[in-house]
């Protein structure tokens, strides 16, 4: 695959660094999720082959749209900004390990 000269940057940037997110940020770095100084995402993506890491983002974003209208009733946008965050990332590792 060839994307277009950009295009990754575009997806690159959806997901933000760190040092950018806000303490307590529900979606994009839940504080649960960070401890002993590495993200639990990043910890599970180390531990997998990129084809198997990419079926565990398929499986997060299968997840938050099959629940949204149930768990959280209040606010179903934040499920649906965590599948989004999970699509993101999917998307950025089909672009980045195809250009490998």
């Amino acid at each position: 695959r060839s994307p277009s000269r950009g295009l990754g940057d575009v997806y690159k940037r959806q997901i933000p660094v760190i040092e950018d997110w806000p303490e307590d940020d529900a979606v994009n770095s839940p504080s649960h999720y960070r401890t002993g100084g590495i993200e639990c995402i990043e910890a599970i993506e180390e531990s997998m082959t990129p084809e198997a890491f990419r079926g565990y983002l398929k499986g997060n974003c299968m997840k938050y749209l099959w629940r949204y209208t149930y768990k959280h009733k209040n606010n179903p946008v934040e499920d649906l900004q965590k599948a989004q965050w999970y699509l993101a990332k999917l998307i950025s590792s089909e672009i980045f390990d195809d250009a490998d």
